[in-house]
């Protein structure tokens, strides 16, 4: 029996932000078991945490596929960690995952998270992504991950309604990045996620995309510390502060649900 958990990611209260599942197990397990999980979990990630000598490993899923990196997964993560006493209250938490070492502090009622810093490399984006997307972008790039576009209004944003079939067929991306300015005076940008090729259309608070949305947003506005807005029909808060290389991301994480994996 498996002991697995439903966090609520970057949310101030149940039901926002992104939920992940969690499983905390005392041995390694097969990838096909592990993504056979995820599937039925369902959810834009599930989380897999097993004890090591130094710290945890820590595995992402997302419905069709491991991830090589993941936010909201790793929030909801050190959250049950801390929350089960695998890790005393206050202690640093050390998860070994395919991008390298990730820590995870608690900070006046946040979790932080120290992850690399995604760079955005400007790019044209291609007529099918713009036609996808259904409006021209101001600026467009890419990072490591994910195509990256840059639109002049947040109405632009929160009113979007792309086409995912065509999108999921855009080829040598995980997902796309939308932002912009925010117009509430309480946050600096907003942003969605689209990754329909991934198995999931929107997703709906992307720790990940703030490790290039942080630097992006920091050389535009010149500003350290910063919070986003990710403008999904979930919504959720996430913190930014660059760090030269590396990117903390806070944010508060919510348990809302728990049981036994028995499978």
């Amino acid at each position: 029996m498996i002991p697995t958990y439903h966090v609520d990611s970057f949310a101030e209260r149940p039901f926002e932000g992104n939920p992940a599942a969690v499983c905390l197990t005392d041995e390694s397990k097969p990838a096909a078991w592990l993504q056979a999980v995820a599937a039925e979990m369902n959810l834009s990630a599930t989380a897999f945490v097993r004890p090591l000598e130094s710290g945890f490993e820590l595995r992402w899923f997302a419905p069709k596929s491991e991830l090589e990196l993941c936010g909201h997964g790793t929030l909801a993560a050190a959250h049950i960690v801390w929350a089960t006493g695998n890790a005393a209250n206050g202690e640093r938490i050390r998860f070994h995952t395919k991008s390298g070492v990730l820590t995870c502090e608690q900070a006046s009622g946040f979790i932080e998270l120290d992850f690399p810093s995604t760079p955005i490399i400007p790019e044209e984006s291609s007529n099918a992504l713009v036609e996808a997307i259904g409006i021209e972008p101001s600026f467009s790039g890419r990072t490591k991950f994910d195509k990256f576009l840059l639109f002049d209004s947040e109405d632009a944003i929160r009113n979007m309604n792309p086409d995912f079939d065509k999108l999921a067929s855009i080829p040598g991306t995980r997902g796309i990045i939308v932002t912009s300015l925010s117009k509430d005076p309480r946050f600096d940008f907003v942003s969605r996620f689209f990754s329909p090729s991934i198995g999931l259309n929107e997703d709906p608070v992307t720790g990940s995309a703030h490790c290039a949305l942080a630097p992006f947003w920091s050389t535009r506005l010149g500003k350290s510390a910063m919070t986003g807005f990710q403008a999904s029909r979930r919504g959720g808060t996430v913190r930014v502060t660059p760090n030269g290389d590396r990117v903390i991301l806070g944010g508060k994480a919510i348990t809302v649900m728990q049981g036994k994996l028995s499978a």
